[in-house]
């Protein structure tokens, strides 16, 4: 019989807070983590604005020299698993077991340290690349510097599926321990991707919204006057463990996850599919797995990426799963106050959904000023209503055509 999965610790890192408390306060006071790129010069580029962590210190975390050893996603990624272990009491019970494990995501990895070891092989010579240039770079060394942290020996390895990367490793570990083949996993993802070249290549896309006079207000979700998502960089950690495994340490759960469903566009490389077929197949094999009627859910955390495309297709995948109900859903986009975090989406939405639910209040989609007539459900605009939340969805769509859906329900 599966085991029944609860989220026991949780960890984040977003331009709202360098906590989850800093981004459950960012999320109830209605703040706006947005403002002009000051990472770099953007003057150059279309888009100028962007979601930046402000104020990031790795110590006393990291010491300076493990600091000098890792791009700043890996550095992101440590930390935050660092916020969800403690909050799991792990050291504090004297837990230990192989069969605990690391899945840990990254759309885009060491992008920074790439641009700058390859500055440096240009201007010096190969002689003077960085011995730990590919360490650093390389996607999988999160999850790995997560368990060499903790002592984690059971399953690990790191999922890349650009914008559901996250999504994909906490889901990947909730089959793992439901499944029974691990007691307890850390899960989540990081992104650090904010420097010139992953900037120009999104701009040359046309991804990037262009509200550079208007910083906060230039992610506008199911807005008619949207025009692109912004970029944003973070981590979200969780750590997932067996319900009866979280009491015997006498841990309070803090969310059950009851579903998770995966699926491929198999469409475009950046483009979803236009009637939403992959997404409306990862949202009904979530509920699915979870054993939860649709009109058992009470809110959905949506991609909501502030594109033309997604909007629409993500509207009309919600339509397709959940007929009439639909109406009646609940539906925000917390990348409407932070930006989009690529690969650490999925894990701080996560997050995201889990402190509504537990708080009872549902967060709005920031700039709804305008709807988009093709997007016609209840998006919570900009103001956030009191809400009892029993059983909630959290969707991550990627480039590629990748979906991933996360049901979560109130803890038990």
């Amino acid at each position: 019989m599966p085991h029944r999965v609860v989220v026991t610790g949780m960890g984040a890192l977003t331009p709202l807070g360098l906590s989850v408390q800093e981004l459950w306060d960012g999320i109830r006071l209605g703040n706006n983590g947005i403002t002009r790129l000051s990472r770099f010069d953007p003057s150059a580029f279309d888009s100028q604005i962007a979601g930046e962590l402000k104020g990031f210190d790795p110590e006393p975390i990291l010491t300076k020299k493990e600091a000098r050893r890792m791009d700043l996603f890996l550095q992101y990624a440590v930390v935050a698993a660092e916020e969800a272990v403690r909050g799991a009491r792990i050291a504090e019970t004297g837990f230990v077991s192989p069969r605990a494990g690391v899945i840990f995501g990254s759309g885009i990895g060491g992008i920074q340290t790439l641009t700058s070891q390859h500055d440096v092989l240009l201007k010096d010579g190969p002689g003077r690349v960085s011995p730990f240039f590919v360490p650093m770079m390389i996607a999988d060394m999160a999850p790995g510097l997560i368990s060499m942290r903790h002592g984690l020996r059971g399953v690990n390895f790191a999922t890349v599926s650009a914008c559901a990367s996250a999504a994909h490793a906490v889901g990947e570990a909730f089959r793992a321990v439901q499944h029974g083949h691990a007691d307890l996993m850390i899960a989540g993802g990081s992104e650090a991707s904010i420097c010139p070249l992953s900037y120009a290549g999104f701009c040359s896309m046309k991804a990037l919204a262009r509200r550079n006079h208007d910083p906060q207000g230039a992610s506008r979700p199911f807005d008619r006057d949207r025009d692109g998502f912004v970029m944003a960089e973070g981590a979200g950690a969780l750590v997932l463990e067996r319900l009866e495994h979280a009491l015997a340490r006498g841990v309070e759960p803090l969310a059950e996850i009851a579903g998770y469903g995966a699926s491929a566009d198999a469409y475009h490389m950046t483009a979803p599919d236009p009637e939403g077929v992959g997404a409306t197949q990862a949202m009904a094999e979530a509920l699915h797995d979870a054993g939860i009627s649709p009109d058992a859910v009470d809110y959905i955390n949506a991609h909501g990426t502030s594109t033309k495309l997604n909007d629409v297709t993500e509207t009309l995948a919600i339509h397709r799963v959940f007929g009439p109900h639909a109406t009646s859903l609940m539906v925000s986009s917390t990348k409407s106050m932070l930006g989009h975090t690529l690969g650490a989406s999925g894990a701080i939405e996560l997050i995201a959904t889990i402190l509504q639910i537990r708080h009872g209040w549902v967060h709005p989609t920031a700039n709804l000023e305008n709807p988009d007539p093709q997007c016609d459900l209840d998006y919570v605009p900009l103001v956030g209503r009191t809400a009892d939340i029993s059983v909630a969805l959290s969707n991550s769509f990627g480039f590629g055509g990748h979906n991933a859906s996360i049901v979560v329900r109130r803890a038990p």
